[in-house]
């Protein structure tokens, strides 16, 4: 049952903020409710709410770490020592009259010494929206279980984290779907590549050269070493296996296409770049799905139709960064199948290769028609 906690909802019988005050009245701590031995007896500023000038002082509304709103207080501006949160205050609070002129937002005229309630309204938005981003970023580099980083960046609205997205690291098979068929061999090269290494003994060609460069065309399958084979971590056909090695920022796109990815780092042409993983389902499955995901204008469904047509990925619930990557007609990623530790024709596995050279900041695309084939 401990694989599956992520999909099971209890509904809540009491409110956040009745929680909160039960922990303190019992002096107990709990880090996802933000109460820690440091705020237990003590206060920590979560972030400002509002702003008012009394008598010639600035005042500053604060939410305190772990304390309800309730609990909100005005403090001068002379006894804040919290100079990012003050930043990130008039930051939100241009960024939202900036929108105003810009005619994306009506609001009444501000007023000298006090914020606009609709001002004070937006900024607490953006605020509690930072935090939930920053503990979406903490729980998947939490869970993924590659080199690269995952970082998270909405400068566009005030969309959170999805509400029904798990991160996964590998495939998530249905019932009766078994995606390690058990292989009990292994090559015995002790410097691949070499004869009989795992891509011969494929009938296939080694696909990567010494620079850990794709150099095979689109359409051919990779094989790469397994659990089985002699060689150790660091074969040079030990690549998809590694996992993301990137640094990537699944961000907000300003164009409507939601959710993107782009990378961090300057990715080299024919590298690669990540997996695509989701629950592993039935072709009929797939179908009943797909019909669900049409009436929602979305789908990520990608057949797995190297050999045959049983079985899809669906990455709607269940996936990893790759969930988030935009479709483009002319993309900097292209897919290739993948067999290492499952050599079933039918469940290889996917992997998205840089196509070019991909600059630091730039966007990650793939063709949703594409196919490793």
């Amino acid at each position: 049952m401990a694989g599956r906690r992520g999909a099971w909802y209890v509904p809540c019988l009491a409110s956040l903020e009745t929680i909160q005050e039960l922990c303190r009245k019992e002096n107990l701590t709990c880090k996802s409710l933000g109460i820690t031995n440091r705020n237990l007896k003590s206060y920590e500023v979560e972030y400002l709410c509002d702003y008012k000038v009394e008598e010639g002082t600035e005042y500053f509304l604060v939410k305190w770490k772990g304390w309800p709103e309730s609990s909100n207080t005005w403090v001068p501006l002379k006894n804040l020592k919290c100079p990012l949160l003050l930043q990130y205050f008039h930051s939100d609070k241009n960024e939202y009259l900036s929108q105003l002129k810009r005619g994306k937002a009506v609001i009444l005229k501000n007023h000298i010494k006090a914020l606009n309630p609709v001002v004070a309204q937006y900024i607490v938005k953006k605020a509690k929206q930072r935090i939930a981003l920053q503990r979406w970023k903490e729980e998947l580099n939490r869970k993924k279980n590659h080199k690269g980083m995952i970082l998270v960046e909405n400068t566009v609205d005030l969309e959170g984290p999805p509400l029904d997205f798990y991160y996964i690291n590998e495939y998530k098979p249905a019932p009766g779907i078994n995606v390690m068929n058990g292989i009990t061999t292994g090559c015995e090269c002790s410097d691949c590549p070499a004869e009989k290494c795992c891509p011969e003994e494929a009938g296939f060609f080694l696909a990567y050269n010494k620079q850990k460069q794709l150099k095979i065309q689109p359409g051919l399958p990779i094989y790469e070493c397994n659990s089985y084979c002699r060689c150790g971590p660091e074969c040079p056909n030990r690549i998809v296996q590694k996992g993301t090695p990137y640094s990537l920022c699944i961000f907000r796109t300003n164009n409507g296409r939601g959710w993107g990815v782009k990378t961090l780092q300057k990715i080299k042409t024919k590298r690669f770049v990540m997996e695509y993983v989701g629950e592993v389902i039935t072709n009929e499955e797939a179908e009943r799905r797909g019909q669900l995901y049409d009436n929602q204008g979305n789908t990520y469904l990608f057949d797995l139709d190297y050999d045959s047509d049983e079985y899809t990925v669906d990455a709607a619930r269940y996936g990893n960064v790759s969930h988030f990557v935009n479709h483009s007609c002319d993309p900097n990623l292209q897919v290739f199948n993948v067999f290492i530790d499952n050599l079933d024709l039918r469940l290889p596995r996917i992997a998205l290769f840089s196509t070019r050279t991909i600059k630091a900041g730039e966007e990650l695309t793939f063709d949703y028609q594409m196919k490793g084939m």
